[in-house]
């Protein structure tokens, strides 16, 4: 944000409709810029981000066919401790940030191959990392166990506690003057594809200037035009907490293949561990499914087989918004008073930083960051359109 946007007078409405780690980020650093923020949201802080694992991982989560998500994670990344630090000095408490790294680990011949592959194609892009063998895994990390074959060191790669994200957004939100509307959006009103208002489930309408649609995996019922551009993945986890007398939690955030399947376990600051990374395409459903479950102790107990004796705390299921490219969709919907950030999967929690700065700079009317361009929906518009032809 530049020194300009930041001593701005008030520029003019905003509704934010969704308050995620986007909604939230989006909203809070809009309000600082000068502009009269509304949150529009009956959960604040809830639905997926408040599941998520947060991770802040590009380069860990890279995979070849998506090397402009690479490149634009890789950016919010850098952004993330300045981030950080800023939300925690308009907060006044920590954002959650961890800094110890990541390890990628094999526990099977087929999962060192993938890694093999994924390390390959880092070197490749220019992104080293270390490999590393099974023994090397266990000085670094002592909780990984012998099942674990070797792995990769990504020190770069961080993590958030999302929990504490949210609640420290929140309170940076509240004092920069964003104002929540706890009720539901039912859909957006104007003239010639410019929002000029949101129509609230309790029958008022929100007058405003611009709208910012940041309603992560329902994004698409409130606007048709996303039928088929963003949609719901269900994602479980499970929060663990370390008991006395058991083995100490992994102090690395540890992403694993187990026989072609993958888990991630990531460490929280009060001794607890998320567990994550199912994946089903079951529309709305949120219900936790004891298979996933079972699958994700499973496949934890392989890496880490000190876990059997922590206790488990929550069992909970969330909707990821995917996109058909994995890029999310940040820019313009047909009009300077529309604008959409959703569609970001898995890296919602990484691409916060790099969304708000994204969203900013188009409220302002100046060139977003560059490697933002791959987000924009235009590009699936334009294939949708092509397709239908």
């Amino acid at each position: 944000m530049t020194e300009h946007m930041r001593t701005a007078s008030s520029r003019g409405r905003l509704a934010v409709v969704g308050a995620g780690v986007i909604g939230l980020s989006c909203a809070w650093q809009a309000a600082k810029a000068g502009w009269r923020v509304t949150i529009v949201d009956p959960r604040p802080a809830s639905g997926a981000s408040w599941v998520a694992g947060g991770m802040l991982a590009p380069v860990t989560e890279a995979w070849p066919g998506e090397e402009a998500l690479l490149e634009l994670g890789a950016e919010s990344l850098r952004r993330w401790p300045d981030f950080a630090v800023e939300l925690a000095e308009d907060a006044g408490t920590p954002a959650g940030l961890r800094t110890e790294g990541t390890v990628v680990v094999a526990a099977a011949a087929g999962d060192r191959a993938e890694l093999d592959q994924l390390a390959d194609f880092l070197a490749g892009f220019g992104r080293d990392v270390d490999r590393l063998s099974g023994r090397e895994l266990r000085r670094l990390e002592p909780a990984i166990g012998p099942d674990v074959r070797g792995g990769l060191w990504v020190p770069g790669d961080l993590a958030v506690d999302n929990r504490t994200l949210l609640g420290v957004l929140r309170t940076a939100s509240q004092r920069a003057g964003v104002r929540v509307e706890p009720v539901s959006a039912l859909g957006f009103v104007g003239g010639e594809g410019a929002a000029r208002g949101v129509t609230l489930a309790d029958g008022r309408l929100l007058g405003t200037d611009v709208v910012l649609l940041a309603a992560g995996a329902h994004s698409a019922t409130l606007y048709p035009g996303l039928d088929g551009l963003v949609r719901p993945v269900k994602g479980e986890i499970l929060r663990l907490r370390h008991r006395a007398g058991a083995l100490p939690p992994p102090r690395h955030t540890v992403r694993a293949a187990v026989d072609g399947r993958h888990v991630y376990l990531v460490p929280r600051d009060d001794g607890g561990l998320v567990l994550g990374a199912t994946q089903y395409e079951t529309g709305f459903d949120t219900e936790v499914t004891v298979s996933g479950v079972r699958d994700l102790l499973r496949d934890a107990q392989r890496v880490c087989p000190g876990l059997g004796e922590y206790a488990l705390l929550e069992s909970a299921a969330g909707l990821r918004p995917a996109s058909p490219d994995n890029l999310p969709l940040v820019g313009r919907l047909g009009s300077p008073g529309l604008l959409v950030a959703t569609g970001h999967g898995r890296n919602g929690m990484l691409l916060a930083p790099i969304t708000a700065a994204a969203v900013i700079a188009l409220l302002f009317g100046v060139p977003v960051p560059g490697v933002v361009a791959a987000a924009d929906p235009a590009r699936l518009f334009t294939a949708v359109t092509a397709i239908r032809r």
